[in-house]
């Protein structure tokens, strides 16, 4: 580790874990990458030195950088559209993601996670593709990339990981073609972290 540097606790497929990437790589930020494994070892998010670290064993940054990190702004100074931002992200953050998380589907029978991962992320989208219909214009508010795409964008790959079908969500679906070309979501792909596993690579 370089002294000075953050340190970024990260597993590949977390959407936590890659919108702060995101956040990071826009703001041109140089960080450390300590694999933190969600799967292996009944997840090293529970052992005693993460825990140490981070009690809830979760992750909360991205505002902290907007603060400390203004240039470029992920949040518009603009108060309508900065509530709209936040109201998406907490939609995505606070209303989608976690209720297909892996902690919670831990909770369900397996033979019906599948079902119950595509249901929360239906109920969702059915929000957010009537809300991005009156915020978005090249991104989900506006024409500058604010918080509400970091949030998207993972969102987006786990509703394909869980086989959602996204036709029924054209506004979704274009905003989330349009980040993807950007260099910011590329780099920070789950299909090109250090600890991606080789078959899962691009």
């Amino acid at each position: 580790m370089q002294a000075g540097k953050p340190i970024l606790y990260s597993y590949f497929r977390s959407s936590c874990s890659w919108r702060v990437r995101i956040a990071l790589a826009l703001k041109g930020i140089d960080y450390e990458t300590v694999p933190i494994n969600l799967i292996k070892d009944g997840g090293q998010q529970f052992s005693k030195d993460f825990q140490a670290l981070n009690p809830m064993k979760q992750l909360a940054i991205i505002e902290y950088l907007e603060e400390t990190r203004p240039t470029p702004r992920l949040l518009p100074q603009d108060p309508k559209k900065r509530a709209s931002v936040r109201m998406i992200s907490d939609l995505i953050a606070g209303g989608i993601q976690p209720l297909q998380n892996l902690s919670v589907l831990k909770q369900v029978e397996e033979k019906f996670q599948l079902t119950w991962a595509q249901n929360a992320i239906i109920s969702g989208f059915n929000a957010l593709e009537q809300i991005l219909q009156s915020t978005a214009g090249t991104y989900c508010v506006g024409d500058e990339v604010t918080m509400a795409d970091l949030c998207l964008v993972p969102q987006v790959a786990n509703a394909e990981r869980f086989k959602v079908d996204c036709t029924p969500y054209p506004t979704i679906s274009s905003i989330n073609k349009r980040l993807l070309v950007l260099e910011a979501f590329q780099v920070t792909h789950p299909c090109r972290q250090p600890d991606t596993p080789t078959e899962l690579r691009a």
